[in-house]
C-alpha cells in the first residue's frame, strides 16, 4: 500500500470531514486529528474552555458515522455503576439481570470527564484499555469500534478531578480546540441563525467501515527511516533535564498507530517525517511529566517543539 491511492473508504474519511465543517468552522485540523484517532482505534481528549464546541464536534462524528451513540454527562455523584452498568434482581423470573451501561456503546462521548471522582474515571479508563467491562465477577466484551471522545476543561479547579499523567496515556491525543477567527466567528453566527446545522447532517459510513479503514490503516508503510525518527524525538524526552518521566514504549507504538492513520486519511500508503512532526505535540506533550518548575500551562507543548527542532530529520523515499 506504498503508492498513493485513494479508494472508497478513503473517500468516506473525506466525507465525514466535510460533514464535520458543516457545523464547526474553522476546525479542520482538529477534526482530521480526531479521526485519526478513530482510524487509529484509539481514544482522544478534547480539552478547552466552555464553548469552544468541544461537545458539538463529538456529537457531529458520531453523527457521522451509522453507529451506536451514548453520551456521558460526568459529575462528582457520577457511580462507576453509571457508565459500566448493573446487576438488578428481577422478581417476576428471581433472577439478576445486567442492565448494561452506556459504556456498551461504539461512539461514547464522556464529557467534562474530570468532574467525576478518581473512582469513577478509573472505570471508564479501565473499559478504555481493555474494551471489557467486568462487573460481579462477569466479563463482557465491548463492541467494536470502540472510541471514546473526552472533554474536559481545564481552567476550573473547584470540583474537578485532575486526570492523572498514568490515565492521561490511555489517549491517543490530547487536543486543545482553541478560538475562532474573526470571520470564522461571523461564519458561525450566520450559520446558527435559524437551526443548527448538526440537526440538517446524515451518516456517510457505517461502523463496519470504521472497522475496516482501522484495518486497511495498519497496512500502510513506515519507513524504517520513519521509525528510527520517532525513537530519537522519544529518547530525546527521556533525556531532557526538564522532563520527569519521558514518554513511554507505549506512546511510541502508539504514534506509529496515529501516523499510519494520518497517512491514511491523506491519501498515501506512506508516513513521512511530516506525519511525524504534525502529531508529535498531540501524541505526546500529554504523556510528559515535567520537573518542578517547568510545569507552566503551555510547558509540555513548548519543550515538545524544542525537541523536535532539535532532532535531525531523516530523507529518503518514504514509499519504499
Amino acid at each position: 500500500m506504498s503508492e498513493l491511492i485513494v479508494n472508497e473508504r478513503q473517500k468516506m474519511a473525506g466525507q465525514i470531514l466535510d460533514n464535520v465543517s458543516k457545523v464547526i468552522i474553522g476546525k479542520e485540523d482538529v477534526a482530521k486529528l480526531v479521526l485519526t484517532s478513530i482510524i487509529a482505534n484509539g481514544h482522544v481528549l478534547l480539552e478547552d474552555v466552555p464553548g469552544t464546541g468541544k461537545t458539538v464536534m463529538a456529537k457531529t462524528f458520531a453523527k457521522s458515522i451509522d453507529a451506536q451513540f451514548s453520551r456521558i454527562q460526568f459529575t462528582p455523584d457520577l457511580l462507576p455503576s453509571d457508565i459500566t452498568g448493573i446487576n438488578y434482581y428481577n422478581q417476576k423470573t428471581s433472577e439478576f439481570v445486567f442492565r448494561k451501561g452506556p459504556v456498551f456503546s461504539n461512539i461514547v462521548l464522556a464529557d467534562e470527564i474530570n468532574r467525576a471522582t478518581p473512582r469513577t474515571q478509573s472505570a471508564l479508563l479501565e473499559c478504555m484499555e481493555e474494551r471489557q467491562v467486568t462487573v460481579d465477577g462477569v466479563t463482557d466484551t465491548l463492541a467494536s469500534p470502540f472510541i471514546v471522545i473526552a472533554t474536559q476543561n481545564p481552567i476550573e479547579t473547584a470540583g474537578t478531578y485532575q486526570l492523572p499523567e498514568a490515565q492521561l496515556d490511555r489517549f491517543i491525543m490530547k487536543i486543545n480546540m482553541g478560538y475562532p477567527k474573526k470571520s470564522e466567528e461571523i461564519d458561525i453566527l450566520n450559520r446558527f441563525l435559524k437551526d443548527s446545522p448538526l440537526e440538517t447532517i446524515n451518516s456517510v459510513c457505517t461502523k463496519e467501515d470504521i472497522i475496516a479503514m482501522q484495518k486497511e490503516a495498519k497496512n500502510v508503510f513506515v519507513h524504517q527511516a520513519i521509525m528510527s525518527y520517532i525513537v530519537d524525538i522519544v529518547n530525546a524526552t527521556r533525556s531532557n533535564p526538564s522532563v520527569s518521566i519521558g514518554v513511554s514504549p507505549r506512546g511510541t507504538i502508539t504514534m506509529i498507530n496515529a501516523a499510519r492513520a494520518f497517512a491514511y486519511i491523506s491519501g498515501r500508503g506512506y508516513v513521512t517525517p511530516e506525519d511525524i512532526k504534525t502529531l508529535t505535540k498531540y501524541v505526546f506533550a500529554h504523556r510528559l511529566v515535567l520537573r518542578n518548575g517547568f510545569a507552566d500551562k503551555d510547558g509540555k507543548e513548548k519543550l515538545i517543539e524544542q525537541i523536535i527542532s532539535s532532532v535531525e530529520v531523516p530523507t529518503e523515499e518514504w514509499d519504499r
